[in-house]
């Protein structure tokens, strides 16, 4: 196995936990629109392993890929867990027939999701749990006081070790952190998309915690002319280079890229510790501005 230190990034310190920079999101593990079962199920337990076997100990779930399909995948690969391994999930949100991700924010709704999360986890506690927000346009403004209270209480009767919130706007974060204290906080954002780089400063002053996701479908950074510059210059890829551009601009960054193939997860792991020179990092910066 490797150590931590070999992976890009370092280590960072969720509340008393202490992960690598570097994680891996198993959202790609379900079937298509992260519905169903993967394709190829042993290939997803292979995945999961090397991530282990990498040094990898973040991972980022929730019982609404698939639905509980990442879940029984972590725990069928993993359990029992290391002890230096630790589980990012979210609740918020549900799956309905179409594929749709309905809100689920709701207190009962939202003890449910934990619970669940517990069962096809395999755990007595969950190590860190993101309150979802918004929808599918990304963050939408409101109070999170009720459904952030009601995760409170479950981690006060001991089921949750952190809490952390997700797609969620600035003032939210701040509605949040004067409730109880988060540990982390995932929204999207990359290259093209600079809108929390505010956020993610304050956050880096506080010692929280920004875990940026891409999404699925859209505008992606690796579309970027700039991008593909420096990266041909590198003799690298886009993504090695977008990644790597996320570990150097702010160390609170986590990653959590996803794939379901593990020649790719290898390629994220070696390719985010691309090392980039200010003239690197200068060309980047206009992408998003």
């Amino acid at each position: 196995m490797s150590t931590l230190s070999s992976l890009p990034g370092g280590t960072w310190t969720l509340g008393d936990l202490t992960v690598t920079r570097f994680g891996y999101g198993a959202m790609q593990l379900a079937g298509p629109g992260v519905m169903g079962p993967p394709a190829d199920h042993d290939g997803a337990l292979a995945i999961l392993r090397e991530a282990v076997d990498l040094g990898i100990t973040h991972i980022d779930t929730a019982d609404a890929y698939g639905p509980q399909v990442t879940n029984r995948l972590i725990r069928e690969a993993l359990h029992p867990y290391p002890e230096s391994l630790h589980i990012v999930t979210k609740v918020g949100a549900t799956r309905d027939a179409q594929g749709g991700w309905p809100p689920a924010r709701e207190p009962e709704a939202l003890r449910r999701a934990v619970h669940e999360n517990l069962e096809t986890l395999g755990l007595e506690t969950l190590d860190v749990v993101n309150l979802r927000l918004g929808n599918a346009q990304g963050p939408q403004p409101g109070s999170l006081a009720e459904p952030f209270a009601a995760l409170v209480d479950l981690q006060q009767q001991g089921l949750i070790r952190h809490l952390g919130v997700s797609n969620a706007t600035a003032d939210q974060v701040a509605e949040a952190r004067a409730i109880a204290p988060i540990v982390c906080v995932q929204n999207m954002y990359n290259l093209a998309y600079r809108h929390d780089d505010e956020l993610i400063d304050t956050l880096a002053t506080a010692g929280i915690a920004y875990v940026p996701f891409f999404p699925l479908g859209g505008f992606s950074p690796l579309q970027s002319s700039a991008l593909s510059a420096v990266a041909d210059r590198l003799g690298s890829t886009p993504m090695s280079v977008a990644l790597a551009w996320l570990l150097q601009r702010s160390p609170n960054i986590l990653l959590i890229p996803g794939t379901s193939s593990v020649a790719h997860l290898r390629e994220n792991a070696t390719g985010a510790g691309l090392g980039l020179s200010e003239e690197d990092l200068a060309e980047l910066e206009k992408i998003g501005r």
